[in-house]
């Protein structure tokens, strides 16, 4: 995506949502509670992990990833945003759309590697509780953990590379509030048929390994649990793998309708408001999910907050 093509090329301009100058006002407040709530229940989830030592455990190492990734993607889209919605300039450099889609789209691939990391440490807790502190050890927690990131990224600087590879012809209007892929290739003036299927075969591929994970580790994890024959037992395994499988659910659910669809069957308006929900009120909801009913968590809360009163 040649940022010149024959013309004077300065940057892109971010519609977002302003054609609707009332809904403007509405979601300027909305989004800035969500994102003041999303700031302080990852924070919150980051600084339990560390000052509780009954939460150094893989669970919530992994945990503290996921809360440090919400809150650099959230912070990646949102306050820009918030100012665009503010305001009547709504530009965005060159350089500045190419950082924001490489850094996005970096932090979901690597959400999504590491809700498959999460669901692998789940099955090795349920399946394999007297080798668990032997298989999870905390040199191959930061390993995996290290290894999602960088194969993130990795992925996101070819699908980036890719985008910017379409040619604009001076089109520089993005009806959308950030950067983000199916929106930057409506932009392009050729037929963007073999970018989209270079994107949708990448995507895939990316996508089955995190994905196999998954269905792999709750697989073995449904059978440990059908051989429990306690209630209570069962209540406990479904109590922290419930948790986790609803925050994929909402992850993978709304990313693979952003991303996999057609484009020809793809609402600008409606994918707008699906990225709101992924950018922003997952990541706030995340940490509500993963301490709702969970005692480790509200307990360290309690002498946490005991403990600064004394």
């Amino acid at each position: 995506m040649d940022p010149k093509n024959g013309s004077s090329f300065t940057g892109f301009i971010l519609l977002g949502f302003s054609d609707r100058p009332q809904l403007e006002r509405v979601l300027f407040v909305v989004l800035l509670i969500f994102y003041l709530l999303t700031l302080l229940g990852n924070t919150t989830i980051i600084a339990l992990s560390r000052l509780d030592p009954h939460l150094q455990t893989p669970m919530y190492f992994f945990l503290s990833n996921l809360s440090f990734l919400d809150l650099c993607y959230t912070t990646s889209t949102v306050p820009q945003l918030l100012v665009h919605l503010r305001g009547a300039d709504k530009s965005i450099s060159f350089a500045g759309c190419v950082a924001q889609l490489f850094v996005s789209l970096g932090l979901g691939c690597t959400e999504c590697i590491l809700l498959g990391v999460m669901a692998f440490d789940r099955y090795a807790a349920v399946c394999r509780p007297l080798h668990y502190t032997v298989i999870m050890h905390p040199r191959l927690c930061a390993l995996m953990a290290s290894a999602s990131w960088f194969t993130g990224f990795a992925n996101s600087s070819l699908e980036t590379v890719l985008i910017f590879l379409v040619p604009l012809c001076g089109r520089n209007k993005i009806d959308h509030f950030f950067c983000e892929v199916p929106p930057l290739l409506k932009l392009a003036c050729v037929d963007t048929t073999v970018y989209e299927s270079e994107i949708l075969f990448f995507s895939m591929i990316f996508l089955f390994t995190p994905v196999a994970l998954i269905t792999f580790s709750y697989g073995r994890i449904v059978r440990a649990v059908l051989r429990i024959k306690s209630a209570a037992g069962q209540r406990k395994v479904f109590g922290t793998c419930g948790s986790h499988l609803t925050v994929v659910s909402l992850f993978y659910g709304t990313a693979i309708y952003a991303y996999l669809q057609p484009s020809s069957n793809h609402s600008q308006d409606q994918g707008k408001f699906i990225s709101l929900f992924y950018t922003i009120v997952t990541p706030m909801v995340n940490p509500v999910i993963y301490t709702l009913r969970n005692k480790d968590v509200m307990g360290a809360m309690e002498k946490v907050f005991c403990r600064g009163s004394i």
